[in-house]
């Protein structure tokens, strides 16, 4: 066969990928007509029909309509254009479907009833404002009267959510089951009672001061980081360049309450850091037994969903306490 004549029909679907009916669809509905007719009347098609057909079988199998398509080939639209606009579409349906799974999923995990249904909806269409107005919300009721260190409420409201434009089904979940909860009265006042109980008297009240407060998530954090930088680097915790940094950190905790930094009392910083991760699971016990409003249970939860949402999770690396706390031993005399 000549490869420049017009090829039949059957050969112009199987080299366009379409079936026969789907190549005579398109020739009736003018989208991609024959070349020409032979002399018993066949449509035939050139190369340029078999490439307009393979395009058309693309941008169908793309969910592009017929309307679309036939713009594009009649010259009312490029094909750059077509697939940008294209591409919006599959990008607004696939966050409308991300969402709508993200609530499907938490009502099946919950339990569906008529009001659950719309409730989800709700939650998960919100715009950025009523995001914020419901955190405001949240925060003015939890923060109201509260016995607390000036200050440590809004710092506490600092930490709040922020919903990307286009979120995973992951951050959906989260948001779904914080703004649920921030809702529900009882949440509200289990976080009250968690922050009243912790924060309202020392040694609580202490870290809730505005100095402290800006130790930990300031100066102590970049610190910290410092510290954690030199451990990577493989240096032992007595190293000049650990001990640089670790004696910095202990001069910016203790001057906190004015106290100098005493061989006796970096020993007593050691053990402590020592001891955390015992301490840790002691707390953790204690919260598990306790039947009063706990961390993980109130201002936690809210501050791991807060996390999720705005995808910064915790580090991946663990804190490395018999390190800190070596290098915040004080030095003897044959070091």
């Amino acid at each position: 066969m000549d490869h420049h004549e017009p090829y039949p029909i059957g050969d112009a679907a199987r080299r366009s990928g379409l079936s026969v009916s789907a190549v005579r669809f398109y020739a009736d509905a003018g989208i991609v007509e024959p070349t020409c007719l032979s002399e018993a009347g066949h449509r035939l098609y050139d190369i340029d029909a078999i490439a307009r057909l393979e395009l058309v079988r693309t941008l169908r199998e793309l969910d592009t309509d017929l309307g679309e398509i036939r713009r594009l080939l009649e010259g009312g639209t490029t094909l750059h254009d077509l697939l940008t606009t294209h591409l919006e579409v599959v990008e607004r349906r696939e966050r409308t479907l991300r969402a709508r799974r993200a609530v499907l999923r938490t009502l099946i995990r919950q339990g569906a009833t008529a009001e659950r249904v719309a409730l989800m909806h709700r939650l998960v269409s919100m715009t950025d404002e009523e995001r914020e107005r419901v955190v405001d919300e949240f925060w003015n009721d939890v923060g109201a009267d509260l016995d607390v260190p000036d200050g440590f409420v809004d710092r506490l409201r600092e930490m709040r959510p922020v919903l990307p434009a286009d979120p995973t089904a992951a951050q959906l979940e989260a948001w779904i089951e914080l703004a649920d909860l921030v809702r529900d009265p009882d949440f509200r006042d289990a976080v009250r009672i968690y922050l009243r109980d912790t924060y309202s008297t020392d040694p609580g009240r202490s870290i809730a001061s505005a100095s402290f407060q800006e130790f930990i998530y300031g100066s102590g954090t970049a610190l910290i980081k410092e510290l954690l930088a030199v451990h990577r680097a493989g240096e032992s915790p007595r190293s000049p360049r650990a001990q640089e940094v670790v004696v910095r950190f202990m001069e910016a905790a203790v001057g906190l309450s004015d106290t100098p930094l005493t061989d006796e009392l970096r020993d007593r910083m050691s053990e402590g850091y020592r001891l955390i991760p015992e301490l840790e699971r002691e707390m953790a016990e204690e919260d598990a037994a306790s039947e009063d409003p706990v961390h993980d249970d109130t201002h936690g939860r809210y501050l791991s969903l807060v996390a999720i949402i705005n995808g910064t999770g915790p580090e991946e690396d663990t804190m490395p306490y018999e390190w800190i706390s070596e290098a915040m031993r004080a030095p003897t005399d044959h070091e």
